[in-house]
């Protein structure tokens, strides 16, 4: 499928292209509904342990109580529209966190005790730790730059990717390697199936992965020593990009397309240790470097008119379709008994919004309008969901879900979209 790009556009200029009269849903409702799930979802405190304060949105009341790092920095973001304070608090919390070497974990439990399974099967080194000893995508800087502004003058947060530099970057290109799926966020996507076998997020296997890691205590080396596996994982490695290019240091976007980008195909593969030759099955990672102000056009305009346009792979009626839906691994299914596993088909609203960012900025705008009304009219008849069934738009996952507000992004746009809001 072939789409004829428009003009690109200018951030200045933005304000002029969006329609909001050709949206299927109501704005106003979405936006009120938005700031209600933020508003009920918002929990502070102070530590009973050591007096330290603490505020931040739970991603979704009843099933995620703690403080998830991308949870957090996906609501900032949406937080700076109501209540600039919130948004500032809430990224604040994760530095509150931090260890002093600048680590910052996946999950943070603060005042909520893990329970008996939940000791078992996260990724904590010991039974009483304040939070995991795994990563999620690191993208606080970026998420500071859009909520509360200049990244570089808070000195916690450059000793945040320091620690990442020093314990994550195997080949001192920049790059960041993950060592168990969830450390990307994205958990049970197909993509990893190769790599982690009957280890891979929400398997029996997995159990045994995080105990080898903890006995390792996440430390990338110790486990590549053991046979790994390790992942140089796309998304995670733009969201890094991001963070550092709104901290003023160098982009990854030159190491991520010399390393992770198949000419050939037209998309970014993950990389992997020990070296796995099977082809990673095709999700919306692979389209993810669209979210780069600074990719080429050219491979830009290939991810789009390629693969994200394609009706019978991402562009399915609420799209972008998580998982390719040709390949054998999609499902709009996210259980087995007992089991979820997520990101194997259903769409999430932040990965909408990256790939809107990208058809924004290259000009595609027709489609870009599309694919905000689509996603605004699920949201406004399904309500702030974890994900969406692709085909119909049905509500599916945890209910009340916060990152979900990201919505706005897309119906009201902040005239910095076009630059993945790194322009002043």
């Amino acid at each position: 499928m072939r789409a004829t790009p428009t003009t690109h556009v200018e951030p200045a200029r933005w304000s002029g292209i969006t329609r909001p009269d050709a949206l299927r849903c109501d704005v106003s409702a979405v936006r009120a509904a938005c700031e209600a799930t933020l508003r009920q979802n918002w929990r502070e405190g102070v530590r009973h342990a050591d007096g330290v304060a603490f505020a931040y949105t739970r991603p979704s009341p009843g099933h995620y109580p703690f403080q998830w790092y991308w949870d957090s920095c996906f609501t900032s973001i949406v937080w700076r529209r109501f209540e600039a304070v919130h948004a500032r608090a809430e990224l604040e919390s994760l530095l509150a966190a931090q260890r002093e070497d600048g680590f910052i974990g996946h999950t943070i439990f603060w005042d909520t005790p893990l329970n008996e399974r939940q000791r078992f099967t996260y990724n904590v080194t010991t039974t009483d730790a304040p939070m995991t000893a795994s990563i999620q995508p690191p993208m606080l800087a970026w998420a500071w730059r859009i909520a509360a502004g200049d990244p570089s003058s808070v000195p916690a947060i450059g000793r945040h990717y320091d620690w990442l530099a020093a314990n994550r970057d195997l080949d001192g290109d920049g790059l960041i390697w993950i060592v168990q799926p969830d450390e990307s966020g994205l958990d049970a996507s197909p993509q990893f199936d190769a790599i982690w076998g009957a280890r891979a997020h929400g398997l029996p296997g997995f159990v045994l992965l995080v105990h080898r890691n903890r006995h390792l205590t996440y430390d990338l080396r110790r486990i590549l020593d053991h046979g790994g596996p390790v992942c140089c994982e796309v998304l995670t490695n733009v969201l890094q990009s991001l963070s550092l290019m709104a901290l003023g240091r160098p982009s990854l976007t030159r190491a991520i397309v010399a390393r992770m980008y198949d000419e050939q195909a037209g998309l970014f593969r993950p990389l992997t240790l020990p070296e796995d030759e099977q082809m990673p099955v095709l999700t919306w990672a692979a389209l993810a470097p669209l979210a780069l102000p600074d990719l080429p056009e050219a491979i830009g305009r290939r991810l789009v008119e390629e693969h994200l346009l394609d009706p019978k792979r991402f562009w399915l009626p609420i799209p972008p379709a998580s998982v390719s839906a040709t390949e054998p691994a999609f499902s709009v299914r996210d259980s087995t008994p007992g089991v979820r596993r997520y990101w194997r088909g259903p769409t999430w609203i932040n990965a909408a919004w990256l790939m809107w960012l990208g058809l924004v900025r290259l000009g595609y705008l027709e489609q870009a309008e599309l694919l905000r009304a689509r996603i605004g009219a699920a949201v406004a008849e399904a309500g702030l969901r974890e994900y969406y069934d692709p085909y119909t738009g049905r509500g599916m996952g945890a209910s009340g879900f916060g990152w979900s507000a990201l919505v706005l992004e897309l119906l009201e746009p902040d005239p910095r979209a076009c630059s993945s809001y790194l322009s002043s």
